[in-house]
């Protein structure tokens, strides 16, 4: 398979596999709060990595500098995420997951500030239709027609879930270019639970699944795997394939997410709002060409 295909492929995985995830998140996220939906589902995703990571990966020297990075990147992911499913927990789905894509702008400010890298102009016209397709969507525009200005439920939580996740995406670039997709992922994977652990430990709230249904903690269980197959697929397409073409493709996981939303849970949205959810979306696409 060449090249393009396979950058063609893991960001079609990476759309569909943290779109599904980021549904189910926001789902259970209401029913179990969003805590105890993302610890769960990222203990799956640990589980379901460690297996292959054993296997094939031989044992091998980390430099120093990568190992303080994971930590680094686990708390990253696991603030992100944490915000996102807050997010869903108490919003409308389909604008908070529109909100989301401002993850990817995070990432190219901090990408071009302390990366040296820099947009072009088809990338730059991306990021405005971006920003401009989220204020679209997350503006509660009947308050602003009576002069009051608020932003939608849960959109202040998904800004500062983006945040977190654009840094992110940085500091993975640099633990994949050195260790590699596999001992990446799952060193990370590890870091996101073990914080968890320790925030529940800290923060003495409950972690138990005990009361809820056995399709639940079912379902939890089963998207955590699609997650983790998820961030294994970019991260191995990163390796050898060209991230330009990667990243635009996987960072749309929104279009599933809202039309997940719209499909199963009838959520509605303003004509307005709609049209900022596809600016958006088209403003990611856009910043890969």
């Amino acid at each position: 398979m060449n090249v393009t295909l396979l950058s063609i492929f893991s960001g079609i995985a990476g759309m569909f596999g943290w779109g599904l995830y980021d549904f189910l998140g926001g789902v259970f996220a209401k029913q179990i709060g969003p805590y105890k939906s993302f610890f769960w589902s990222q203990l799956a995703g640990l589980a379901s990595i460690l297996l292959p990571s054993f296997l094939i990966v031989p044992v091998m020297d980390i430099p120093s500098g990568v190992m303080l990075l994971f930590p680094i990147a686990a708390l990253l992911y696991s603030a992100g995420y944490l915000f996102f499913f807050k997010g869903f927990e108490i919003g409308n789905m389909s604008i908070v997951a529109a909100t989301m894509n401002l993850w990817a702008v995070f990432t190219m400010m901090f990408a071009f500030t302390f990366m040296g890298q820099r947009l072009s102009v088809i990338q730059t016209i991306g990021v405005l239709m971006i920003l401009a397709g989220v204020t679209l969507a997350s503006l509660s525009w009947s308050e602003i027609q009576q002069r009051k200005f608020q932003l939608s439920t849960g959109v202040r939580e998904a800004i500062a879930g983006a945040f977190f996740f654009g840094i992110y995406w940085n500091v993975s670039e640099i633990i994949v270019e050195q260790v590699g997709w596999l001992v990446s992922t799952a060193l990370i994977k590890l870091g996101i639970v073990v914080f968890m652990l320790l925030f529940f430990a800290l923060s003495k709230r409950g972690m138990s699944l005990a009361g809820a249904a056995g399709k639940t903690t079912f379902a939890i269980f089963i998207m955590g795997m699609i997650e983790a197959g998820a961030v294994a697929v970019v991260n191995y397409g990163l390796t050898i394939g060209d991230a330009i073409l990667i990243t635009p493709i996987a960072s749309a996981l929104s279009i599933v997410t809202i039309m997940l939303a719209i499909v199963f849970l009838k959520e509605r949205i303003t004509k307005t709002q709609g049209i900022g959810v596809a600016t958006a979306v088209v403003g990611i696409v856009v910043t890969g060409l």
